[in-house]
């Protein structure tokens, strides 16, 4: 058994519905099985084998899914390229797991273009008018004669989806996940949505990193479910898919949301065929939950990484209110633990580092045994995350080990910092980091982004902590810019904002 046998099964029992829409078109499961034995086929007159990469430089797509369930068919991995990094960066993960064949949509092909000379050997496929020596890709899918047979050294254990890590620092590490992983994921995620064959998906998170690919959309094609793809998220569009398709399930990362929300017809969009919004990927403040929450949607929260696919924990519907702020319970299957840093499990309220063990967890670090060593110990995925459990079971996510500030002896996670801040009606965005200080180790410091057309002062901003925390908690500088540093999914880069924090002079 494989991945695309998913699919296969769809296509014989309900061959008519729907599995895609895209671009004003509709995707059949019969229709996206044919594309996918096409696909296998393809790449095996390209030379992809078991154990071969397959790499897609692109937007969301059919094409792209396609050829990730052809891989699953044929034992290789699937290497979804992050198009918002830069060519050099490209590079390197090409260089580092060399693909058979590279995909790559018109806004990219110059960039891969001019590396070409270091690619020898992978064949290189366009979808516009390709350059000298590519193939455009409606001929390289002529390469398919016939169709696959199965080879039976391929099932679940076999590794299909490397995901580079965004890498904030340091070189990026490409995450190998096995069939399997995403295959117990795929049930997690039904659990946690209560997912039948007649919801309607909509995924406008990139598919190059796990939360776009495997939260709701492989789970969905696993389910029979409809999957509205767009290439990439635009609010008006999310809007106007969620209003005509009555779409039940979304998963939204808070960057999303914040547009969302900022956008004229949150108030009055129909958002009633909405079951719940998933959201995850960063600490998710109290004041975002509760605006979803205000217009009828629950708003459940998801933990995990690109390391365990993602999904470790999650909350249910009927909890998102009552426990406002967790990320839930461990996901069927995978176990998880608070550790003390010796080994040991914390009590209720200790906060440690979050680890993890399942099916859904990675195979290691693609060509990295030492830095997979560090991570995988005893079976456990250790996260870097710090987490503790409340009485009831429920995890709340801490904040990031490397983000914890240790200031005069005393432990202070930015997070804490963070929601109360957000609550300032005149602040956009906030950011908390540490920075050395000589008496005290490390002292707070607040990099703040006011609205639009506000006038806001650092004392403004420390005003809002007066009472709420410790005193020791509060910063000792607030920096007010006008963005910050992020990732492709909306992830503040925190190492710059350390790096921009220690170049400033100090407040006194």
């Amino acid at each position: 058994m494989d991945l695309s046998d998913w699919i296969t099964r769809h296509a014989a029992q309900i061959p008519d519905h729907p599995a895609l829409r895209f671009a004003g078109n509709e995707l059949s499961y019969a229709a996206f099985a044919a594309l996918v034995e096409r696909q296998a086929a393809a790449l095996v007159a390209s030379g992809v084998a078991r154990g071969g990469c397959v790499a897609y430089l692109g937007y969301n797509s059919p094409t792209m899914l396609g050829l990730l369930f052809a891989c699953a068919r044929l034992g290789a991995m699937f290497m979804p390229l992050n198009w918002r990094l830069a060519g050099p960066e490209h590079r390197q993960m090409l260089l580092d797991c060399p693909p058979r064949v590279i995909f790559v949509e018109p806004p990219f092909v110059a960039q891969i273009e001019v590396m070409r000379g270091e690619l020898g050997g992978i064949h290189l496929v366009a979808f516009a008018t390709p350059p000298k020596n590519w193939l455009a890709y409606p001929d390289w899918l002529e390469l398919s004669r016939t169709t696959v047979a199965r080879n039976p050294q391929v099932d679940m254990q076999t590794p299909l989806l490397i995901c580079y890590t965004s890498g904030s620092t340091g070189k990026p590490k490409g995450v190998l996940l096995p069939q399997a992983a995403l295959q117990a994921n795929a049930l997690s995620s039904l659990a946690m949505h209560d997912m039948t064959q007649q919801d309607r998906i909509l995924t406008t998170l990139p598919l190059f990193h796990v939360g776009g690919l495997n939260i709701l959309t492989t789970p969905a094609l696993y389910a029979g479910c409809m999957v509205s793809l767009h290439p990439k998220f635009d609010p008006d569009e999310t809007l106007a898919a969620i209003e005509q398709e009555r779409i039940t399930l979304a998963v939204l990362v808070p960057a999303q949301l914040d547009m969302l929300m900022a956008h004229p017809r949150w108030q009055s969009a129909n958002l009633t065929s909405l079951r719940m919004i998933t959201t995850g990927s960063s600490i998710v403040s109290e004041k975002m939950i509760r605006a979803v929450h205000a217009r009828g949607v629950p708003l459940v929260q998801v933990y995990g990484s690109t390391e365990t696919c993602p999904i470790a924990t999650y909350i249910r519907r009927e909890d998102a209110e009552r426990k406002l702020g967790s990320a839930g319970c461990p996901a069927p299957g995978c176990e998880v633990r608070i550790d003390d840093g010796a080994g040991r499990d914390l009590p209720v309220g200790g906060s440690g580092e979050i680890l993890v063990r399942g099916a859904n967890v990675m195979i290691g670090y693609w060509n990295a045994p030492d830095i997979t060593a560090a991570a995988l110990r005893d079976g456990w995925f250790h996260s870097g995350d710090m987490g503790h459990w409340d009485e009831d079971g429920y995890l709340f996510v801490d904040g990031r080990k490397k983000d914890m500030i240790i200031s005069g002896g005393e432990n202070i996670y930015p997070a804490e910092i963070e929601n109360l801040l957000i609550e300032l009606p005149d602040i956009a965005e906030v950011s908390v980091v540490g920075r050395p200080d000589q008496r005290w180790g490390e002292i707070v410091v607040a990099f703040v982004v006011p609205k639009p057309h506000r006038q806001l002062t650092p004392a403004q901003v420390l005003a809002q902590l007066e009472g709420r925390i410790a005193r020791f908690k509060h910063p000792k500088q607030v920096i007010l810019v006008t963005e910050l540093p992020k990732t492709a999914l909306g992830k503040v880069r925190k190492e710059e904002l350390r790096q921009i924090a220690q170049q400033q002079p100090s407040a006194g």
